[in-house]
């Protein structure tokens, strides 16, 4: 009775177009029945690109009333017309070949034609369907917005529809977009696209419920991915190696200091040290998951590409604010640098838009199904330049934490609370408090902090107590690939475990804390004459590292590593200091034991090969 005095019920600007796209729909399965032309499959593929672009600029407003998943489907009907696109361009090219002067027998032709027109129907559809599953797999979802910095590459919005045409083992590939443009784009900046089918008969109960899903909810204040891309180049492993000059025949930022017996100092344009002081009003990512680690990213940025590595700073909360994250607890021991917020900067890149990017994140855990996975919840950049070239005074800064990428303006990172105020003075400083804010302090490094930075690579970030530790490596660096290489054309490998090792410590940050905390207990028991002993300092830390961490990086009884696993942590960190603790800190004897808990011996483990491990050099500017 109800529903007979209901009015229509109004259809969306999406649904009406989901219709127009099953008519083209069935006109091609029709014209493919029938002896196609080119004036028809024309005509066809203008409506294509007519709908195609009508569909471009549909948007969640137009709609009058809510529509669940509306971006999803907005994809699902960007494939269909992608896929009837290609089905018309192979339609038109065989009707175009039929088209030709035919011979005088034409009448027969004609008649054998329709003889085998159900034969050629079955091949045609056993092909259409194989072609399907091959485009479905093709297909992938852009992630992160990407902005091509060469020729070949391929600009691309986040959320766009790609069709992959060649995979490259280098983490490059060949992509096409809706528009038919070609290009190059890295594959962690893209997502596989579900293959999902579209049910006409779902309810409208059906789709608003969806929106209450736990998902859904979550996604719409974190990002699916993270917005730093991922490879070992990001690490500080890679970024503490030497660099070549552009012609690859010398060193670009390792020279040797005959005066003083070590590695030449080298002045950068950014040298500076910063403090991750708190996050405020950060939202949670609400039930149904437990969040494992909160943690802020953060390199150096010049608006386009990352110029360093990525350095992780893991944040503590309490129970009863789970929306403020601090930094550097108190702590009964040593302080483990994965949670020290005093972090170094360092970068000679010319770019006027140069600043520190920071990336808030968390990793989770799905209660039901125990999948875990990293979220994005907000970005926030500090420029480092004035637009005069001058530096920004080193003060106490509060930095916006947007949400999208580094590429998009105005996102939001809670949608229920928009930065964009409007009312009285009062009203907006109301919201302007309820906005996700990152507080971070900058300071100028003090006159032994900032020789310690010089002696490091031109580019890196990391963590200021462990910087001292940075330094003595590259002076033994220096002493090995500058000062002992018999001839400059030398490319020999050299035998020198720590050389050959320590950029993997760099990787395991309890590893170079148990270095740190027996160095500061070596070093503590010298004279004030022996510190200033660069020789004897360098032979030092030779030592030191090769009696504690060198046997913990192929031990077996080591647990293994694995982020955001308190358990596992935990068990780890015991074992580490277990083994650095006096009294078991030979590590000839560990490595003699007659109980051996070392894995299988490797020659790359003593074996430094500097013309693979050095970094190749890039434009900075």
């Amino acid at each position: 009775i109800f529903r007979r005095n209901m009015p229509p019920k109004r259809k969306g600007p999406l649904q009406t177009l989901q219709r127009d796209t099953d008519d083209i729909k069935r006109q091609v399965s029709t014209l493919r029945r029938q002896r196609p032309s080119v004036r028809r499959c024309s005509s066809l593929q203008k409506s294509v690109e007519e709908t195609a672009k009508t569909l471009r600029k549909l948007t969640k407003a137009d709609e009058p009333a809510p529509v669940g998943n509306y971006e999803g489907r907005k994809l699902d009907e960007e494939r269909r017309l992608q896929a009837i696109r290609q089905q018309l361009e192979k339609a038109a090219t065989h009707a175009s070949s039929r088209d030709e002067p035919e011979s005088e027998d034409e009448g027969e032709e004609s008649e054998e034609e329709e003889e085998d027109d159900d034969d050629e129907e079955e091949e045609e559809q056993e092909e259409e369907d194989q072609a399907d599953e091959e485009k479905r797999a093709d297909f992938f979802v852009v992630a992160c917005s990407f902005k091509g910095e060469q020729e070949g590459d391929l600009t691309v919005q986040k959320g766009d529809l790609l069709r992959i045409l060649s995979k490259n083992p280098d983490g490059w590939w060949l992509a096409q977009d809706s528009k038919g443009r070609m290009g190059v784009v890295p594959k962690n900046f893209l997502k596989e696209e579900e293959d999902e089918e579209d049910d006409e008969d779902e309810s409208d109960a059906e789709e608003e419920s969806a929106d209450e899903q736990l998902e859904p909810t979550t996604k719409s204040r974190y990002q699916e991915v993270c917005i730093f891309p991922a490879g070992n180049t990001y690490r500080s492993s890679y970024y503490i190696q030497p660099e070549l000059s552009r012609s690859q025949l010398a060193f670009k930022d390792l020279f040797w200091d005959p005066d003083t017996g070590s590695v030449r100092p080298r002045v950068t344009r950014t040298s500076l040290t910063l403090t991750l002081w708190s996050c405020r009003m950060i939202p949670g990512p609400g039930v149904g998951v437990q969040v494992l680690s909160r943690h802020v990213r953060l390199c150096v940025f010049d608006g386009v590409r990352v110029l360093s590595n990525i350095h992780t700073v893991r944040a503590c909360h309490s129970a009863k604010n789970p929306k403020t994250w601090t930094f550097s607890p108190r702590t009964a021991g040593i302080l483990p640098s994965l949670l020290d917020g005093d972090c170094f900067v360092r970068s000679d890149a010319q770019s006027p838009e140069l600043g520190v990017l920071f990336e808030l994140g968390v990793t989770y855990i799905r209660n039901s199904t125990g999948e875990r996975g990293d979220l994005s919840c907000g970005w926030a950049f500090l420029k480092l330049f004035d637009a005069s070239g001058v530096p920004v005074p080193y003060r106490m800064c509060e930095l916006s934490v947007s949400g999208g990428t580094p590429y998009e303006k105005g996102v939001d990172v809670d949608p229920s609370i928009s930065s964009r105020a409007t009312g009285s003075v009062f009203h907006q400083m109301l919201a302007s408090r309820k906005q996700p804010k990152l507080l971070v302090k900058l300071r100028l490094p003090n006159t032994r902090t900032r020789a310690t930075l010089n002696l490091l690579p031109d580019s890196l970030v990391g963590s200021t107590c462990s910087a001292h530790l940075l330094a003595l490596y590259r002076q033994v660096l220096a002493d090995a690939l500058v000062r002992d290489r018999p001839t400059i054309q030398n490319a020999d490998l050299i035998c020198h475990p720590v050389l050959a090792t320590f950029p993997e410590v760099l990787d395991h940050t309890d590893l170079l804390d148990a270095l740190r905390s027996t160095w500061a207990e070596k070093e503590s028991g010298l004279r004030r004459s022996h510190k200033r002993d660069g020789q004897r300092l360098k032979g030092l830390f030779v030592e030191v590292y090769m009696s504690t961490v060198f046997p913990l990086l192929r031990s077996s009884a080591l647990p293994s590593a694995q982020w955001a696993n308190e358990e596992q942590e935990t068990l780890r960190w015991n074992a580490v200091f277990a083994s650095a603790s006096p009294g078991v800190r030979d590590g000839l004897s560990v490595l003699l034991s007659a109980n051996p808990v070392q894995e299988a011996f490797d020659i790359t483990q003593v074996t430094y090969d500097f013309l693979g491990a050095a970094r190749r050099g890039v434009e900075t500017t």
